[in-house]
């Protein structure tokens, strides 16, 4: 019996250090192969549509990836495009409107320091007066830190960006052969994607093909349906927004729908962070129609995508959205930005491993029993 356990315990050191091992040659490897990773991603993506060309039109296959590429480029190009002349139109406009917003903020801070702050301090003043010397001493000595700590981290906000400039002019020539490379690794990938794949059937056992099979299916299934469920996520809050924003007469709505609908990806803040400024900007300059229409669009925004984000993620890929909420955090907290991107798509692959009893497998083989067999 202490020996069945002593195997069972080295199974299981062998399965965690076989996937630790795994994962850091990934990332290792990762480093230095992304362009080939990125072809392989976008060459999987890109399949169905190169092979509706080589096989309905009777396009070569090289046409075909050329043509599913220059098609995709030319998508990204658009949307970039579009996105910097409303940008560049949307700048002019607050260029002509801002003067007058700025005046009228340095009116109303004027008026609320006179109002509020003046007072205020002054009262301050006379409490901090009737203190014994000692106290008056500690207090002047908090102020002078809390000054030091504020310079010293504004000083290093200025480094930081600062800094950032040269490093980002520094990554853009590795970005640009990164990008060659990848168009190459992707135009190559595809025209052989047929050839590879069949190469590596024969390189693989038919149990193990089998299983990989089944794992790709679904994991093509669930992240495309995540990546559905976001996209129409997405469409329904820029719809909704463009709609009230058109209702209230807001200058440039559908570049101020479309950050809306984008900044609705970040977790907690979502489209808080463009109404909850703006409804405070408009109370602060007395426009209080506009704050209220505002208020009345943020809370629809809210309302519904509290409404409607359990129904998409759980009909699209069968997510909880507590757990994806968790796995975006976690993401974001170890990646940055990506995260975002990179979370739920893990929460996704752990799902579909689970749901085709691989983690069941690995328990097995920890214990030493027969493996169970795949779902059919």
């Amino acid at each position: 019996m202490n020996l069945e356990y002593l195997y069972r315990a080295l199974r299981f050191i062998l399965v965690i250090v076989g996937t630790a091992l795994a994962v850091y040659l990934l990332l290792l490897t990762a480093k230095y192969t992304y362009p080939f990773i990125i072809g392989i991603i976008l060459a999987f993506l890109m399949n169905p549509f190169i092979t509706f060309l080589s096989g309905k039109l009777r396009f070569p296959r090289a046409l075909s990836v050329l043509v599913s590429m220059i098609f995709l480029i030319a998508l990204i190009a658009g949307l970039i495009t579009f996105l910097i002349v409303e940008t560049v139109a949307g700048a002019a406009y607050l260029s002509n409107v801002l003067p007058q917003h700025l005046d009228n903020m340095i009116i109303l801070i004027q008026e609320s320091f006179q109002s509020y702050i003046l007072p205020l301090y002054e009262k301050i003043i006379s409490l901090f007066n009737d203190l014994e010397a000692g106290q008056q001493d500690t207090i002047l000595a908090n102020i002078e830190n809390i000054g030091s700590n504020i310079g010293t981290t504004l000083t290093n906000i200025i480094q930081t960006t600062l800094g950032f400039v040269p490093k980002f002019i520094g990554w853009l020539p590795g970005a640009g052969t990164g990008a060659i490379f990848t168009l190459l690794a992707t135009f190559f990938i595809a025209k052989e994607w047929n050839k590879l794949l069949a190469k590596t059937q024969l390189l693989l056992p038919n149990k193990a093909l089998l299983n990989i099979r089944k794992v790709i299916i679904e994991l093509e299934r669930a992240l495309f349906g995540f990546i559905r469920a976001q996209l129409t996520l997405i469409s329904i809050t820029t719809l909704i927004v463009l709609i009230g924003l058109l209702i209230l007469r807001i200058e440039f709505a559908i570049t101020i729908a479309l950050i809306t609908g984008f900044v609705d990806l970040l977790p907690y803040l979502g489209t808080g962070l463009v109404f909850v400024p703006w409804i405070i900007y408009a109370l602060m300059t007395g426009n209080f129609s506009l704050a209220l229409g505002l208020a009345i669009l943020y809370t629809v925004v809210i309302v519904q995508r509290q409404l409607m984000e359990p129904k998409i993620l759980s009909s699209s890929i069968g997510l909880d959205p507590l757990a994806t909420l968790i796995a975006i955090f976690i993401g974001f907290k170890i990646f940055g930005f990506v995260g975002l991107i990179i979370g739920p798509i893990v929460l996704v692959i752990i799902s579909t491993l689970y749901k085709l009893r691989i983690f069941h497998d690995i328990w097995d083989f920890i214990m030493g029993r027969k493996p169970t067999e795949f779902p059919e």
